[in-house]
């Protein structure tokens, strides 16, 4: 990818939240960037755009068509000192909805285009600015729902994850440089590295990058979430936790069983752990027409379910429909918690017969009106998806389906390399499988990346950063 190609433009956008608010910015980026900002910004301190201190912001007149539409502060930003690593302008104006698109449309009509989505940091990225796991944190940042989330993306912002990956990249560089220094040139005394010792490095490496790829199941916990469905017989609380979790009224809760007939989800943190939460209707054997639909909709849903919160009702005897939903989660493969709900009214009767106690990783018993039992309900989740173990505010954390395949790959090629130098074919061959290694962490950090996947990445990304 060159930047010159890619970028010849000089591109503008809000960088705000769009909506009324005190003030708004208009960031600009791109070789014209100052010349942009001069047609429609004039200090008051009488000087012209290109006679402005960097990094100092300079109070004006922001003008459009010859008329005066509102005053504000410019910054300029000269390269490669900015965001973008080019020159930049930003203009902050009166929070308004119609003079924030007034003074955005002034400064297209100066000569910036329409930023695209992400393509502020996509130019940082492309100007070495950011790798593409700090870029991707940007990302994580915006989008942060959970406090586990914000303190990982800062880390991985911070270069925790980059670092790692690129003491791992080297050491095989290195690795491969001693290999192939000694072939080409045989007659100078640049040191032996024996088949033994070429293996041992590399079986180091190896131990960092399946290090690496085995916080994936964490951190996709944290960030990609986990679908978790609620399920039992009506009447059992399911609706009430799901509220419990949601922290508010978000499913109607009545005495009568089968108010829940259709799914109900949202997206939220349980601790450390993003649950897609599903709640569902009570799984029985429905005579309505309506409520055979919801049942079999809630049976389907639990199928496909990577996290299943079974309720039973702890005040009543085990019923032959709480047998009956132990049967269905039988032929299920997805970890699953048995939830004994209403521990308030609990009267010492209900237990779970011994043949279905192996279908659950744990019994928790809950109260999901008063809340009692949810915080144990919260440390087993995030022990189920290894999230405890997790550094978040310093660690490096693998977060998306991206960065795992491309360790696994580079784990795969390592172990070949170490598997060919142990099985006698020497170093020279195995440095084959490393130079595979390392153009994959390249790959995964953006060194060596395809447009296509940079696109991919980018266009996730809000217009204006």
């Amino acid at each position: 990818m060159q930047t010159e190609t890619l970028f010849s433009s000089t591109i503008a956008a809000v960088s705000t939240p769009r909506g009324k608010g005190g003030v708004a910015l208009i960031r600009i980026s791109g070789e014209e960037a100052a010349a942009v900002a001069g047609r429609c910004f004039f200090p008051k301190c009488g000087k012209s755009i290109g006679e402005l201190e960097a990094r100092r912001a300079y109070f004006g007149d922001i003008v459009s068509g010859g008329k005066v539409i509102d005053d504000g502060l410019c910054t300029l930003f000269r390269a490669p000192h900015s965001y973008t690593g080019e020159d930049m302008a930003e203009i902050s104006c009166h929070g308004g909805m119609l003079v924030t698109q007034r003074v955005l449309e002034a400064v297209f009509a100066a000569g910036a285009v329409p930023a695209a989505a992400g393509e502020f940091t996509r130019r940082a990225f492309v100007g070495g600015k950011l790798s593409l796991t700090k870029a991707e944190a940007i990302a994580e940042i915006l989008d942060a729902r959970s406090d586990a989330q914000l303190e990982i993306a800062a880390a991985q912002r911070r270069g925790a994850l980059s670092e790692k990956l690129e003491e791992a990249e080297k050491e095989l560089i290195a690795l491969c440089g001693a290999v192939y220094a000694r072939i080409d040139y045989p007659d100078e005394d640049l040191g032996e590295i024996s088949d033994d010792e070429f293996a041992d490095r590399a079986a180091a490496v190896l131990r960092r990058l399946e290090a690496l790829a085995s916080t994936y199941r964490a951190g996709s916990a944290i960030f990609e979430g986990i679908n978790t469905v609620i399920c039992g017989a009506p009447n059992r609380g399911k609706s009430s936790l799901y509220n419990a979790l949601a922290g508010e009224d978000a499913a109607i809760v009545t005495p009568i069983a089968g108010t829940t007939r259709d799914t109900l989800e949202r997206d939220l943190p349980l601790g450390r752990v993003m649950l897609h939460l599903v709640d569902t209707a009570g799984i029985h054997g429905a005579a309505d027409e309506v409520e055979k639909i919801g049942v079999a909709r809630a049976e389907t849903r639990v199928r496909g379910a990577e996290l299943v919160f079974c309720l039973f009702d702890a005040s009543q005897p085990f019923s032959d429909e709480d047998a009956a939903l132990c049967e269905l989660l039988s032929g299920i493969g997805a970890p699953k918690l048995a939830l004994l709900n209403k521990l308030d009214v609990k009267c010492g009767v209900f237990t779970i017969p011994a043949r279905y106690r192996a279908l659950f990783c744990a019994v928790i018993e809950i109260s999901a009106k008063s809340g009692e039992g949810l915080d144990r309900l919260r440390e087993t989740v995030e022990d189920l998806f290894s999230v405890g173990a997790i550094e978040t505010s310093n660690g490096a954390v693998v977060t998306n389906a991206r960065q795992f395949a491309a360790l696994t790959e580079a784990r795969t090629c390592v172990g070949d390399a170490i598997h060919a130098v142990r099985s006698g074919m020497g170093a020279d061959v195995a440095s084959s499988d490393l130079e595979r290694a390392i153009a994959t962490l390249g790959e995964l950090d953006g060194r060596r990346v395809s447009e296509a996947i940079v696109s991919e990445i980018f266009s996730h990304f809000c217009v204006g950063k």
